[in-house]
């Protein structure tokens, strides 16, 4: 479990598929950036609630997010080792009803300094160029331009630009 002032961020329960249907996944403005199509009913909610849970399963840093308030379930962020000492995160997504309170930074934060914590040098985001709301979030914590790609979306095919960036372990005393 990893928390912040506002959140906290653990492995999902089945129980969750109805606050991340409502809250998430039935949200074509949430999807727009993310590599998942949007779901479309109930039914195809507990199907994926399924899925997330095999997924998570078998990676323990991606997790659902939960508003302290309610306890409901408002997203999910996740992030991993790709090579020794180096983490990459792996997506943030929140409903739109929790964009725009600073979740975003405070998931960031968290992820980054559970990362160092566990001995990464190296910690890598990555965001559409038209995200300009993520561009802004990972710069703003320090990352530097680490390169960018061209990508085609695996829903419709279409091409964007996906921005790569870096930040790297703390100085000691810094």
């Amino acid at each position: 479990m990893i928390e912040t002032p506002d959140l906290i961020l653990k492995q999902a329960v089945f129980e969750d598929w109805q606050d991340l249907y409502v809250n998430v996944w039935r949200h074509p403005e949430t999807a727009r950036y993310m590599l998942w199509d949007v779901t479309e009913s109930e039914e195809a909610a507990r199907d994926r609630m399924r899925r997330t849970l095999r997924w998570q399963a078998a990676h323990p840093y991606f997790l659902d997010v939960y508003s302290k308030v309610d306890g409901r379930a408002i997203g999910y962020a996740g992030m991993q080792e790709i090579a020794p000492g180096i983490w990459e995160e792996g997506g943030v997504a929140l409903g739109p009803d929790y964009v725009g309170r600073g979740y975003g930074g405070q998931i960031l934060d968290a992820l980054i300094r559970t990362a160092f914590s566990l001995g990464a040098m190296e910690f890598r985001a990555s965001c559409r160029e038209q995200n300009e709301r993520s561009h802004r979030l990972i710069l703003s914590r320090g990352f530097r331009p680490a390169g960018e790609e061209s990508c085609a979306d695996p829903r419709n095919g279409e091409t964007y630009t996906l921005l790569h960036f870096v930040l790297s372990v703390p100085e000691q005393g810094s």
